[in-house]
């Protein structure tokens, strides 16, 4: 089922070694222009290499949108990758979006999109055995770029991957 993902899920996974789970458990991904402008895949930064690698392998697809009023519209309240974002996923007629900004996923349910973020899709790949340990993934992710998970959903995704009791 191929999905449209905001910037931080690509960038977080290629950052940490992971980018191939969107391909694993979504095949294709499609991201707008803004997306791939904030990948700043041109710079050497950690994970472009992972993400240059999907562009290049045809999995990773960058796809313009059509409702720029809706695009407009979204960037009111949402950077510009999560209003593109979610913008090509109402194009595209898709059911679920990759994003991981709360906002972001407030807009996208609006509209009648599903979410998953960066940590569903870690989850689901503990849960395929395509990952040792979500924990220590989590860890990298916050170490690696800084993202924010609360104590309360550390210790939540920790007992739904069946790492603690």
């Amino acid at each position: 089922m191929p999905i449209v993902s905001d910037t931080s899920p690509i960038l977080g996974l290629a950052s940490i070694g992971y980018l191939d789970l969107l391909h694993e458990q979504f095949g294709n991904v499609f991201i707008p222009q803004a997306v791939l402008d904030e990948l700043k895949v041109e710079h050497d930064f950690r994970g472009t290499e992972a993400i240059q690698k999907a562009l290049n392998a045809g999995w990773l697809n960058l796809q313009a949108i059509k409702n720029t009023h809706l695009a407009q519209s979204l960037s009111l309240d949402l950077h510009k990758g999560e209003s593109e974002a979610i913008t090509l996923a109402m194009d595209l007629g898709m059911e679920m979006i990759v994003v991981d900004e709360r906002i972001g996923r407030e807009r996208a349910k609006a509209l009648g999109l599903k979410t998953i973020g960066i940590l569903g899709v870690l989850l689901s790949a503990k849960k395929q055995g395509k990952i040792t340990s979500i924990g220590a993934a989590m860890i990298s992710l916050r170490r690696e770029i800084g993202f924010f998970i609360s104590d309360n959903l550390y210790q939540k995704i920790l007992r739904q991957a069946g790492e603690i009791e």
